[in-house]
């Protein structure tokens, strides 16, 4: 599913215009960006969480010509599927 084929089913189910639905959906994905950028973690019970972890800079080796290069330290959102998705997903594995 993307992010069209979301908004097409949330005005759908809530009965409310292209716009307002693309509008909440837009909304949704803001708050979310801005907790993470803030370094909260994002959770949506029985669904998934989200959370920042923070890589600390190392030297990398480039595989072609043996050089190396130093990589800066960095954060990136981290994705945990919840057990009611697992579930969801994969039914007969309860």
């Amino acid at each position: 599913m993307n992010r069209a084929k979301l908004i097409n089913a949330l005005r759908q189910e809530a009965g409310i215009t292209k716009q307002k639905a693309d509008e909440v959906v837009r909304m949704f994905f803001d708050e979310m960006s801005n907790a993470l950028a803030k370094g909260d973690r994002v959770e949506l019970r029985g669904l998934c969480s989200f959370r920042v972890k923070k890589y600390k800079a190392y030297t990398g080796i480039n595989p072609k010509t043996g050089d190396r290069f130093k990589v800066k330290s960095k954060r990136l959102p981290v994705f945990k599927c919840g057990t009611e998705m697992k579930n969801r997903v994969n039914p007969n594995n309860n």
